[in-house]
């Protein structure tokens, strides 16, 4: 028996065939070909570009199982973002809009373990960093006078 191939198309048209397998790590797509009977499903995602669907399906043909991913944790164990392994760490070496857009495809997609992945990256660019350090890293302004931050202080003291 041949292996099912799904048809995904990003937002700007682009069409990847991936097996049922890959697809089948997001929850979304997962539920959608549960209600499609075709064995050759196009699944339109009109909210993921194409650079960042080439990245989700890159990652999950790395990390396809077979089997389905459960589809809530919530309650299991904190996350730790000091061990990830050295693919991942390769993958998520991108620059931070590709980044942020990646999380939102994740999130939007519901493939949890690439949500936590990048999110897990984006905590260690600022762990153990200063305010000022976090903001040079993603360009924010620091737009409070001295007055604003001596109140918050000190309101901050008063508890």
């Amino acid at each position: 028996m041949s292996v099912r191939k799904i048809k995904l198309t990003s937002s700007e048209g682009t069409e990847f065939v991936v097996d049922a397998d890959v697809a089948n790590q997001s929850v979304i797509m997962r539920n959608m070909l549960e209600n499609c009977e075709a064995h050759d499903a196009v699944i339109p995602l009109p909210d993921v570009t194409t650079p960042i669907l080439a990245k989700v399906i890159e990652y999950c043909t790395h990390h396809r199982t077979g089997a389905p991913i459960p589809t809530d944790d919530a309650n299991s164990v904190p996350k730790k973002t000091d061990n990830i392994g050295k693919w991942d760490t390769e993958f998520c070496q991108m620059d931070q809009e590709t980044l942020f857009d990646l999380i939102l495809a994740a999130d939007h997609l519901d493939i949890k373990p690439l949500l936590d992945l990048a999110c897990a990256t984006v905590a260690n660019m600022i762990h153990n960093k200063s305010p000022e350090e976090i903001r040079q890293t993603f360009n924010i302004l620091n737009d409070f006078s001295l007055a604003e931050i001596s109140k918050d202080n000190e309101r901050m003291e008063q508890k």
